[in-house]
């Protein structure tokens, strides 16, 4: 099979490379436990908690910058008042819909007993607290539910990946998918995605009322993934104030300055970079019909799965191309539970599989439409999160320079290195 891919794919010539660096906003929060501190203490939402009350800090399965330092503040604030805070999971059915698996997440997210030196308690069991209007179910961690007296939720507010609306991903979201596990997730993605920022809302509305959730703590990152607001809000604020926050969290998001060009090479993709492994906003394509496909790149190819991912190639579906040492990396009982979750499958169907790097970028080439093979328009990067610092071909230096956004760091174009086994050489 090596043979006959050669013959395909062999002779299409990769381009030299080029380094620019993309500029983008940065406010950025330098001292984070006194950011956590000064929202907290402005209005007063640790004094809401009394003397030696049992709190359940939630601690979501997002890659979110500074998550264990702001995590662990939290953590300290609660013990300062006298309160016994320990940790939930709050992840719906991430990390294999397993009890083991979600903390095992969280310890690859720096989330451990040893770290914060409070108990992490990690259940998939859940506790139905009453129905909505609607005779919707209402579902929130059961030790979260019964062994505790007040609940924190930590989120970052982010675009989601799947679906539009005031509420993606969030504090709402944090509280009726992450805290209602594997069966909030499922009931809050059973009408579909254009369906699920009402949904989101109307659970979330319940939940609060009938719940012990006491404040939430809004994260909004720069585009360098780099904490920039941190807002605290009371529950009964929660509803009203997220939109807003979703909002500035949409102006903080980083871009692939580049429009219309022919293949997207991404070095590594993961659960950790997003929660789609590779993020849609950034590439212009979507796992649901809600979505509208910008169509800005013809082929996107994949070389690697993160290994905070710990197999889990969720979004793999959005890549046309992937190298055989990504494929092998996945864990297929990582990465189902999630689209038998939501019911959205294309974010977990296989692309092409290439033996090595050099071939799956070489079958982009080969299969791109309308495109001068001599001049592709080629953007490589390391991952969704990173694009700081990207390579492009020679083709897209002409719209490099006129973009003020841009910097070419070296006119210079070189050839990508690969080892004996045609796999890139970082």
């Amino acid at each position: 099979m090596d043979n006959i891919f050669e013959q395909l794919v062999g002779s299409s010539k990769i381009p030299d490379l080029v380094t620019v660096e993309q500029t983008f906003p940065r406010p950025v929060i330098k001292d984070i436990p006194a950011a956590v501190r000064k929202a907290l203490n402005e209005k007063k939402l640790i004094q809401r908690i009394p003397e030696g009350a049992r709190v359940a800090v939630s601690a979501g399965s997002r890659g979110i910058a500074n998550i264990s330092l702001i995590t662990a503040t939290v953590v300290k604030l609660l013990q300062e008042a006298g309160a016994e805070p320990f940790i939930v999971p709050a992840m719906g059915s991430h990390g294999g819909a397993t009890a083991e698996g979600q903390k095992a997440v969280l310890k690859s997210l720096g989330i451990t007993e040893e770290q914060l030196g409070v108990p992490i308690r990690s259940s998939m069991e859940v506790e139905q607290v009453g129905t909505t209007a609607t005779k919707l179910p209402l579902y929130i961690d059961k030790l979260a539910c019964r062994e505790a007296d007040a609940i924190v939720v930590i989120n970052r507010i982010k675009p989601h990946t799947t679906f539009r609306g005031d509420y993606e991903s969030g504090l709402a979201k944090m509280i009726v998918i992450g805290l209602g596990k594997q069966q909030g997730a499922e009931l809050c993605h059973s009408t579909g995605p254009q369906n699920m920022a009402a949904m989101i809302k109307e659970l979330a509305e319940h939940l609060i009322e009938k719940t012990s959730i006491v404040f939430g703590l809004g994260l909004v990152e720069n585009a360098y993934d780099e904490t920039c607001q941190i807002t605290a809000l009371p529950a009964e604020e929660i509803i009203d104030k997220e939109p807003d926050l979703l909002k500035e969290a949409r102006s903080q998001m980083p871009c692939i300055y580049f429009k219309n060009y022919d293949v997207l090479v991404i070095d590594e993709m993961g659960k950790n970079i997003s929660g789609t492994g590779l993020d849609p906003n950034i590439v212009g394509r979507y796992t649901t019909e809600t979505m509208k496909n910008e169509n800005w790149v013809q082929r996107i190819v994949v070389l690697d799965l993160t290994a905070l991912t710990q197999g889990n190639a969720n979004g793999i579906g959005l890549a046309d191309i992937c190298s055989k040492k990504a494929y092998q990396k996945i864990n297929f009982e990582k990465t189902y539970p999630n689209s038998l979750t939501t019911g959205v499958v294309f974010s977990t169907k296989i692309p092409m599989v290439m033996n090595n790097d050099r071939q799956a970028i070489q079958a982009a080439i080969k299969t791109c439409f309308d495109s001068d093979k001599n001049k592709i328009r080629l953007v490589r990067i390391k991952n969704t999160l990173q694009l700081e610092n990207i390579q492009i071909s020679e083709a897209l230096l002409p719209e490099a320079r006129k973009n003020p956004m841009i910097k070419v760091l070296n006119d210079q174009t070189r050839p990508l290195s690969f080892d004996e086994e045609g796999n890139l050489i970082l």
